[in-house]
């Protein structure tokens, strides 16, 4: 078998990208999502020359990371969205757990935390983006259950990229922004019945259309090395690796993300030789990677009925049938080196949780989050967790009605919708009629133009 040609000793890369099923390097064009190699399905990672964990203190947000960030240019970081670690009094009390860390992703000024579409899925949006090579004319597609909307529309508005969104209608909702959207931004809806991997399969078939881009979800780099920045301020305030990490998935991207951040601080030394055990949980009665890991197995189970099991809880943007549990350095692999757990959780867990955190932290979390709280809930009763050891806790979203409360939102409304009948190549064809004679490409060179609500 050909080997990709790129020699990571031989160039001054900063970074590099190697394929976790069959070895291959290459050199990262901001673009590239697979290996060129054929063998089962593979994730791609970064490799970075810097070996060290060096915070940079002049760069803002997440960029303060930006030597482990694969970003294609120069970034300073200016307005980026930050992750806040701190250890709780009251929740820690509660809970009994008195190293307890909180990771916050979300609207919470007091705390300085900064995302500004209250999830850590501006985290993403911000590093995709950076990743980008300069002087695209292809428009991005994303595919999302309702925050990655949110928050590509607000990055890609902000930086004027090309883009089209595809989500489930019922995903509008979290789509309530501080200020208009750029036209460069389109907004596709699917109606009743459709799902977020509905909403995949659309943004898939649409992105090998010539003028399009595909983002690639869990397959970009970009949006793993972001999420994994969550870990690096953790350890940056804590001082080294907490020994449990607790996070809800959905896409698996996260999970994935803490483990590849970990591993690189291993390797760095200073900070732990022990890689944090993952606790990631779902949403009962929607929990596919949960029950395909108590089988051990590979294979994602197939669940009957999935559509409606997602109806039915209150995490939807847990929703994706199709997470990155099975390939070669997915979800799977991270549970495996970490000796993981996957657990899951009933609405009425989710409900009390959120409750709690609201009650002792005096802010509001994302559905999600309070699946993430619920599942240590649970760990700690059923003896799955010692109460002395450190445990960090991400809370991948909150702050969204304080936003909302402080007049920080306004309602989106979608440039299309579209019905769940048309098919692949119907729904297409729709979504290339909103652009007229031609496609909307990238443009950063600050030319003015109208904004819509």
């Amino acid at each position: 078998m050909r080997r990709a040609s790129h020699d990571p000793q031989a160039t001054p890369d900063a970074h590099w990208l190697r394929c976790e099923g069959c070895g291959a390097t290459y050199a990262d064009d901001g673009l590239r999502l697979t290996c060129d190699q054929e063998h089962e399905p593979a994730l791609l990672t970064s490799r970075y020359r810097e070996a060290a964990f060096v915070p940079d203190g002049d760069a803002g947000g997440l960029f303060r990371y930006r030597s482990w960030l694969p970003c294609s240019g120069p970034v300073n970081g200016e307005g980026a969205p930050a992750t806040v670690t701190y250890r709780s009094e009251d929740l820690n009390q509660a809970l009994g757990l008195p190293n307890l860390w909180i990771a916050f992703n979300g609207v919470w000024p007091e705390r300085g935390a900064a995302c500004e579409t209250a999830t850590f899925k501006d985290l993403e949006a911000s590093a995709v983006l950076a990743r980008l090579p300069a002087g695209g004319d292809r428009t991005l597609v994303v595919a999302s259950a309702g925050n990655t909307a949110a928050a590509f529309a607000r990055a890609c508005s902000r930086e004027r990229v090309g883009c089209v969104i595809v989500l489930p209608e019922d995903g509008l909702t979290a789509l309530e922004l501080a200020s208009p959207l750029d036209p460069c931004v389109r907004l596709v809806a699917l109606g009743r019945g459709c799902d977020y991997t509905d909403a995949i399969r659309l943004a898939d078939h649409l992105a090998d259309t010539p003028g399009f881009l595909a983002e690639g979800g869990t397959k970009n780099v970009g949006r793993r090395d972001a999420l994994g920045t969550v870990l690096l301020n953790a350890v940056e305030t804590i001082g080294e690796l907490p020994r449990h990490y607790f996070q809800a998935v959905g896409s698996g991207a996260g999970g994935i993300a803490a483990y590849e951040a970990a591993t690189r601080l291993v390797a760095d030394g200073r900070f732990g030789c022990r890689l944090p055990r993952l606790f990631l949980s779902q949403n009962l009665p929607f929990a596919p990677i949960a029950a395909s890991w108590r089988r051990r197995q590979r294979a994602l189970a197939e669940l009957p009925d999935a559509k409606a099991r997602v109806r039915r809880i209150k995490a939807t943007a847990l929703s994706n049938r199709q997470p990155a549990y099975s390939p070669a350095g997915g979800l799977y692999d991270a549970l495996r080196a970490t000796g993981g757990e996957m657990l899951g959780v009933h609405n009425q867990e989710l409900d009390s949780a959120a409750r709690l955190f609201r009650d002792t932290e005096g802010i509001d979390v994302e559905p999600e989050s309070a699946v993430a709280l619920a599942s240590l809930i649970k760990a700690r009763a059923e003896g799955r967790v010692d109460g002395r050891t450190s445990i960090l806790l991400n809370v991948t979203g909150g702050g969204r009605s304080r936003r909302i409360n402080g007049g920080g939102g306004q309602p989106v409304r979608a440039d299309l919708e579209l019905g769940a009948g048309l098919g692949l190549d119907g729904s297409r064809e729709r979504v290339l009629s909103l652009f007229g004679d031609g496609l909307p490409g990238r443009d950063r060179r600050g030319t003015e133009s109208a904004v819509r609500r």
